[in-house]
């Protein structure tokens, strides 16, 4: 039997042990596994309490059973669900009654979306919005990845793809109806005005989703600077714990340091590098290389110093997006210098900084400017229809075949309806329904196992 037409199952709730625990069964042996195991048929959609025995009779557990006949299931296929008490005894001897059943086997990670997926109950950008709100972290991630779930591309992707199709009709109406004399030019006119009515719907979605796809990334913000300045005791503190050896010695920090944060609900990593300076030691000189090619690839780069290195020949790389001076240690400083920020002329936000990381001095100010950047940063990324690149490849795809489309119509017809067939195409693995059995694999496999 082809593994698609087995009956899998999983654990579809955390991990042992826990109050419940909600085991799915997904196929075509999943009634006969329910009737088998609860001793009884159950009304579908409705709860009901059971005593499950496996197949030698033994008691497995008092649960609630649930049963979902197909289509009308996630999956669109007959669906059963334990609800039993989630200790791991209890689990491994479900799991042994489920298995000693015909056909039935552990499902894979991903299998019962896939499942959903390949039964038409969503399309592909849905299915990865379900990955986004499982994976979301901050709040603001998880209102996009919802939108996206509730179909908001979706919906958006099927209508383009619908008139990108009426129209390549109409121009293929025109072909077919050449040695009609006036007729061809009354369909190509429309649709060629439908065309650039479309044409500009998706460029305006493509102009203002630059950040989108980047909130389910987060902002990256490297802590960059010579040895011994603090950089390490500044991300302690952010973290509000040990995340990093503290220690007067230079050159502690080997390797790069990266803690997660939510600001305001917008997902930020902070990275703490290595000390940027000449050194000898082999192992080091590793630490700075990767300190450089992480700030390098950091969307913020705080670059901090003290009184000592103010001076210093190292330099920050000019690679990163926006670049912030943090000057630190100022209560050692001799003129006593008060905590603060100074904007540049003209940029409307704060570039320097004067803090005390031991003391805690001018850290709320500089939070305060980070969520500020990031807010600035993702912009409307919550209301984007855009939520990955693969999404925003395949539009770029669309919006290069319909102007193409355009250029070609007044050198042929033919030339025109071949670029409406290579948009509806982008369209189609947008949503997944044509050409993307490349990419479903590597999409289903970055889902937990159980959903």
């Amino acid at each position: 039997m082809h593994p698609r037409d087995q009956t899998i199952f999983a654990l579809s709730s955390g991990r042992p042990p826990s109050a419940i625990a909600v085991v799915r069964v997904s196929g075509p042996q999943a009634g006969p596994a329910l009737k088998a195991l609860a001793g009884r048929t159950v009304e579908p959609r409705r709860a009901a309490r059971v005593l499950l025995r496996d197949g030698e009779g033994r008691e497995i557990d008092d649960a609630i059973v649930l049963w979902f006949p197909g289509p009308a299931s996630a999956t669109g296929e007959d669906v059963a669900e334990f609800h039993i008490h989630g200790g791991r005894a209890v689990q491994a001897a479900l799991f042994a009654a489920l298995t000693a059943q015909e056909n039935i086997r552990a499902a894979e990670p991903g299998e019962f979306t896939r499942r959903g997926f390949e039964n038409g109950k969503i399309d592909l950008t849905e299915a990865e919005a379900l990955d986004d709100l499982i994976h979301a972290d901050t709040d603001r991630q998880r209102r996009q990845a919802l939108r996206q779930l509730q179909g908001l591309l979706g919906d958006k992707a099927r209508d383009w793809r619908a008139r990108v199709i009426e129209a390549a009709a109409l121009i293929e109406a025109g072909i077919d109806f050449s040695d009609e004399g006036d007729v061809p030019t009354e369909l190509i006119a429309p649709a060629l005005a439908r065309i650039k009515s479309l044409l500009a719907e998706i460029e305006e979605v493509l102009a203002g989703q630059g950040r989108s796809e980047r909130l389910r990334d987060g902002l990256i913000v490297a802590i960059s600077g010579p040895p011994n300045v603090g950089k390490s005791t500044l991300i302690n503190l952010l973290a509000r714990r040990d995340v990093a050896i503290v220690s007067p010695h230079a050159g502690t920090t080997r390797d790069v340091i990266e803690v997660e944060f939510d600001l305001d609900g917008y997902p930020v990593t902070m990275i703490d590098t290595a000390g940027i300076r000449d050194t000898d030691d082999p192992v080091e000189q590793e630490g700075v290389r990767r300190a450089r090619s992480r700030a390098a690839e950091a969307d913020l780069v705080l670059w901090v110093t003290d009184a000592d290195h103010e001076r210093s020949k190292q330099k920050p790389d000019a690679a990163a997006a926006a670049l912030w001076t943090v000057r630190n240690k100022i209560d050692l400083d001799s003129a006593n210098e008060r905590a603060g920020t100074r904007v540049s002329p003209g940029q409307g936000r704060a570039t320097a900084f004067k803090i005390s990381a031991r003391k805690g001095v001018g850290i709320p100010e500089l939070v305060a400017a980070i969520t500020a950047f990031a807010r600035n940063y993702f912009g409307s990324a919550e209301d984007g229809l855009i939520g990955r690149e693969r999404q925003r490849e395949l539009l770029r795809e669309t919006v290069d075949a319909l102007r193409r489309c355009l250029a070609v119509a007044v050198a042929g017809d033919e030339l025109a309806a071949e670029e409406l067939r290579v948009a509806a195409h982008a369209l189609g693995r947008l949503l997944g329904r044509v050409d993307v059995e490349d990419i479903l694999d590597k999409i289903f496999r970055e889902f937990c196992v159980g959903k």
